[in-house]
């Protein structure tokens, strides 16, 4: 089982890392619901952290977008 992303380990991360996480959540996110729709999904709840980490990792992108926009 994956767990979570933490905030503080999302802030570490670089902008590209984070790019690329947001590309494998989608792809993981969008294979959950596809096992959702077939009924075999084992964790249904996965679906909601995987679409909070995704929210995670915008929010943190759009803060570094405005900080340099500020500076």
């Amino acid at each position: 089982m994956v767990i979570a992303l933490k905030i503080n380990k999302i802030r570490e991360m670089s902008s590209s890392d984070l790019e690329k996480e947001i590309g494998e959540l989608k792809s993981e996110l969008f294979k959950l619901r596809f096992s959702l729709a077939t009924n075999g999904l084992d964790n249904p709840m996965r679906i909601k952290e995987v679409k909070k980490d995704i929210a995670k990792i915008k929010t943190v992108l759009r803060e570094r977008e405005l900080k340099e926009e500020n500076a």
